[in-house]
Formats: structure tokens, sequence, C-alpha cells
């Protein structure tokens, strides 16, 4: 019953700030709809943990600014090798071992990695990501860790490595 108040919470929210209009009409379709959309979701099972994370919505709203700065670094490095006059890149495929249960946490390292300019997971299997990336010295497992702890932290909880920042 938690995760339907919360996914209802959620979705009044998400209608409010985008509609932003407070007509009766534009209200009651808001309420019908969202009635709807949280009533399947029950039907088919879909509101669990992983369903309605929003449990983890303070360690998700840590982990953004981290992965912006990361993106905004890795588009720097792109953007260098796009306008050097060598195009220096060394494109390699690299196995990322990952720990995470959860699918949330794994679909949330698999696309941080691929946000990451330079870097594409191409393939999820059990224990490792297959990642495309235009540098072999960037794209190696190690380079991998902290965004992996990171995310584990965010969406499974973990605590993080001594000696990295929340």
């Amino acid at each position: 019953m938690g995760y339907a108040i919360s996914l209802a919470i959620a979705l009044t929210l998400l209608w409010l700030g985008l509609s932003g209009l407070m007509k009766p009409i534009v209200l009651t379709l808001g309420v019908i709809s969202i009635a709807v959309t949280v009533f399947l979701s029950a039907r088919l099972g879909l509101l669990d943990r992983e369903g309605a994370p929003y449990h983890r919505m303070v360690q998700m709203l840590r982990y953004a600014p981290w992965l912006f700065k990361e993106i905004i670094l890795s588009n720097i490095r792109v953007l260098k090798a796009i306008l050097s006059p060598d195009l220096d890149i060394h494109p390699t495929l690299v196995k990322v071992p990952y720990s995470m249960k959860s699918d949330l946490s794994k679909v949330m390292f698999a696309n941080s990695i691929t946000l990451t300019p330079g870097t594409v997971t191409l393939r999820v299997d059990d224990g490792f990501m297959l990642v495309h990336g235009l540098y072999e010295s960037g794209a190696q497992p190690e380079a991998f860790e902290e965004m992996h702890d990171r995310t584990a932290h965010a969406g499974e909880g973990r605590p993080m490595p001594k000696g990295k920042a929340k």
C-alpha cells in the first residue's frame, strides 16, 4: 500500500508540474489517469522496491551531481580528441565487473556508463557489462570502480568504501 501511495504522490507532483493548469476538467483527468496508472501497476505487480524506488531518492539525488561532473569531464576529453588533428583515440571493448543485485542498480550503472561520453554499455550479463570505450586507458575496469561504488550506494544503499566521499 505504501508503494501505491508513493507512486500516486510522485505522479501527482509530475502531473501538476508538467501541466500547470488548475482547471477542474484537467484536474479530473489527472486524478483519473493517476488512479488508472496506480491500479494497473498494482495489478501487474510492479509496485515493489524497484518499481517505486522513492525510498532511495535522497541517495540518488546525491549521486546526480557527481554523475553530472563526470559527464562534463568526459565531454571535455572527447571534445579534445575530436578537435585534435590526429584524432588520438584507441577504441576498445572491456568487460566491467559489477556486484549489484537489484535490477535498479544494474540499470543505473549501465546508464551511467552510457551517459558518460566516450563509453557505451553494449551488453549486461551475469557479473559483468560489456563496455565500448574510445580510449583504452580510460575504459579499463578500474576506471569504473568509483561509479560502481556510488551507483551501488545510490541504488541499493550499500555503504561507500572507506576513502570515498559520499
